[in-house]
């Protein structure tokens, strides 16, 4: 019975993922054969491993601070004004500014100052993006006191950081190629737009087989309940 049971709930998980599954393979087919060849014979680029620390700091940081936020503030985030100003300078403005302000002592700003200009300019769009995914507190449970908007957040964003990592996570590791051309650092981004440009097959493959991990790892923070 307890077989039947586990079996049952594992069928009825790979019919939920075969979809994502499907894609992910698709991917990983595309990547090892990609048409055409190099524009120029080049070796692969050396994987910028320095800049795996400061990403996953980076992503660290962006999934704790921002449900704070979303706690601290509820549904009413999204429509602030103040976070509207703070979203709309795009990337290449915060790393201009950051490259301004640096001081020429300290030297070239490097992966510290691509981490400050990253946060800068993701944290507002994605406190507005979890923000916007709470329900509404008025009337309930405003009319219930203090205590009760708190444990309703809280349980409102144990539900929703999942889905948000989920959907959010590689555009964070990939979707950085503008401060890293900015600032001159080596990255996540500029390492697969090289791989795409020098066809590197096996590269790219690689950088799918770590996506759909990813993928994977948010299927279970995003588990649902039987």
């Amino acid at each position: 019975m307890a077989l039947g049971s586990v079996a049952r709930h594992l069928a009825s998980r790979l019919a939920i993922w075969a979809p994502g599954l499907a894609v992910w393979v698709l991917a990983f087919g595309l990547a090892l054969g990609l048409p055409g060849a190099t524009w120029k014979a080049a070796a692969p680029p050396i994987f910028p491993w320095e800049a795996l620390g400061p990403a996953l700091l980076a992503i660290a940081v962006l999934s704790l601070l921002t449900p704070w936020l979303a706690w601290l503030q509820g549904p009413t985030l999204a429509t602030r004004p103040s976070l509207a100003l703070l979203e709309a300078p795009p990337d290449l403005l915060w790393g201009a500014l950051l490259l301004a302000l640096w001081p020429a002592a300290w030297g070239p700003p490097g992966l510290t100052g691509w981490l400050l200009a990253f946060l800068a300019a993701a944290l507002p769009s994605e406190a507005r993006w979890l923000a916007q995914a709470m329900p509404s507190e008025h009337p309930f449970p405003q009319a219930l006191g203090r205590q009760a908007v708190s444990r309703v957040r809280r349980l409102v964003l144990a539900r929703l950081w999942g889905r948000w990592m989920a959907a959010r996570l590689p555009v964070w590791l990939t979707a950085t190629l503008v401060l890293e051309r900015v600032l001159g650092v080596p990255g996540l981004g500029t390492d697969w737009m090289t791989r795409v440009a020098l066809r590197d097959r096996a590269g790219l493959a690689a950088w799918v087989v770590a996506l759909a991990l990813l993928w994977a790892l948010s299927q279970f923070l995003d588990h649902e309940p039987a």
